[in-house]
């Protein structure tokens, strides 16, 4: 199991490249993470929900995504409130305070799921989430120690170099941790390290005598990981809006931005600038291409998006002559009314909508997740769905895909406004150039993104092999150290 002094110090990023670099030597691998925080999410052949980050590590292990490989996803609604998910399916809506309680019922379908992840497996990678010495949160744990102890799992403890103290974030650790849960953590790594190796030296020396741990590498920052799906949405970059020549696009950052990665493939495409603005900013006048993202909270976020001025950024896009798509969440934004009848998201209530399409959506019924293939813009492509309500209107008789033989969004009457509930739809190579023949004619062939991001796998696993003792890790695996 990985375990970190923090949130954001390389976890999920180190179990992709372990899970790849152990499937490259031949083994069965298998990535887990008992409890993710995400609303970046990903959906499984069999209709469940987990987080992006376990999509990516099922991938580097070239397995499909199982409900079984992050059994509880807490899914922010609001600054206090979370979805709670449990194999794959809604269980509950909690305060923080509420899942402290909730906690003690989830560890046996948490330990069932390990279970049926690790059949058949040589290795399955376990992933912590935040910190290990998170002592506050210590009672009924299911997240590290706690984990960690009912699954009698050897543990590597990871710090980041790169936001400072590392020394300290380790050594700091071992303070707070009881002797027994010290005695479970076999070693440690420093992330993110840049600079001249040899300098920090007797830091890892200094580190391994205060804590008894030793030290199984020290890891340079491994720049390609921007190529590659994130789960955070923390890490969202502004971009670069100064490309010459570029396909400009702008995405508004949400305060519940969820299912952020169907940008990806955008951002990889070299004469695509992808900027997303930043609340208090506005829109950018010069471009092309407004993307209205998901969310978790629909409603919310469209009084976010009116807070930030961008309804009225958005309308001058419009005018000089600019084009809007909206995704999940943003395409129900984007109609005449969104309703919450029942307080699916929140507070029962309406709000209008931004007005830009003639639809309305009405959250009610059963929560939207499969997998599904269809058709858009003349090209095949392939993704998921992911949400609730349903929306109608009379510009849904311009359906802006197909999907499973099914007309899918709308389109406005001067089809420079669109919207759908497919996440994942420009992943799908020759969907993407074409849609971005709509923003600039005549564009080149541009990326194959799947085999780009399969290939920043490899090189990562390349990379650990080449600073960790691989070996050494695996002998921990084994119990043989």
């Amino acid at each position: 199991m990985l375990q970190g002094t923090g949130s954001d110090v390389g976890k999920s990023l180190l179990v992709a490249g372990l899970c790849r670099a152990f499937r490259r030597r031949g083994l069965a691998v298998a990535p887990f993470k008992p409890q993710n925080m995400s609303n970046n999410a990903a959906v499984t052949a069999d209709g469940g929900e987990i987080g992006r980050a376990q999509a990516l590590q099922a991938l580097a292990c070239g397995l499909a995504p199982s409900r079984h490989m992050n059994p509880v996803l807490l899914k922010p609604e609001s600054e206090t409130g979370a979805q709670v998910v449990v194999q794959g399916r809604v269980f509950a809506q909690a305060t923080a305070r509420d899942y402290r309680q909730l906690k003690h019922q989830l560890l046996p379908a948490v330990l069932d799921s390990f279970a049926e992840i690790g059949r058949g497996r040589d290795l399955v990678l376990v992933e912590g989430a935040g910190s290990a010495a998170e002592v506050n949160l210590r009672a009924a744990d299911i997240a590290n120690m706690g984990f960690a102890e009912a699954a009698d799992l050897p543990v590597l403890l990871v710090g980041d170099i790169d936001r400072g103290g590392v020394i300290a974030q380790l050594v700091g650790t071992h303070a707070l941790l009881p002797v027994a849960e010290r005695d479970r953590i076999k070693g440690f790594v420093v992330n993110k390290f840049r600079g001249d190796p040899s300098l920090f030296a007797p830091a890892l020396d200094l580190i391994a005598l205060r804590t008894g741990w030793p030290s199984f590498g020290l890891l340079p920052w491994f720049a390609e990981a921007s190529r590659l799906p994130a789960e955070d949405a923390a890490s969202l970059g502004r971009g670069d809006p100064r490309m010459q020549g570029a396909i400009r696009i702008a995405v508004p950052r949400l305060s519940r931005i969820a299912n952020f990665d169907d940008f990806d493939p955008l951002a990889a495409e070299t004469d695509v600038s992808l900027q997303f603005v930043m609340p208090g900013e506005p829109l950018p006048g010069d471009a092309d291409l407004v993307v209205l993202p998901g969310s978790k909270a629909t409603i919310a976020d469209l009084d976010f998006f009116r807070a930030q001025g961008w309804d009225i950024d958005l309308a001058a896009h419009l005018r000089r002559g600019g084009r809007v798509l909206g995704l999940c969440a943003g395409y129900q934004m984007l109609g005449r009314r969104v309703a919450d009848p029942t307080g699916v998201e929140g507070p029962p209530g309406a709000t209008p909508g931004l007005g830009l399409l003639e639809v309305d959506t009405v959250m009610a019924g059963e929560k939207t997740l499969r997998e599904v293939a269809g058709f858009g813009l003349g090209q095949s492509l392939h993704g998921y769905e992911m949400h609730m309500g349903r929306t109608t209107g009379p510009d849904t008789a311009r359906p802006f895909l197909t999907l499973a033989g099914q007309d899918d969004g709308a389109c406005s009457a001067d089809g420079r406004v669109m919207g759908c509930y497919l996440h994942g739809l420009f992943a799908a190579d020759g969907f993407r150039r074409a849609f971005l023949n709509l923003l600039r004619p005549g564009r080149g062939e541009g990326i194959a993104f799947a085999p780009l991001v399969d290939a920043v796998l490899d090189r990562l696993a390349q990379h650990l092999e080449a600073h960790l003792d691989m070996d050494g890790l695996l002998a921990v695996a084994r119990g043989e150290s």
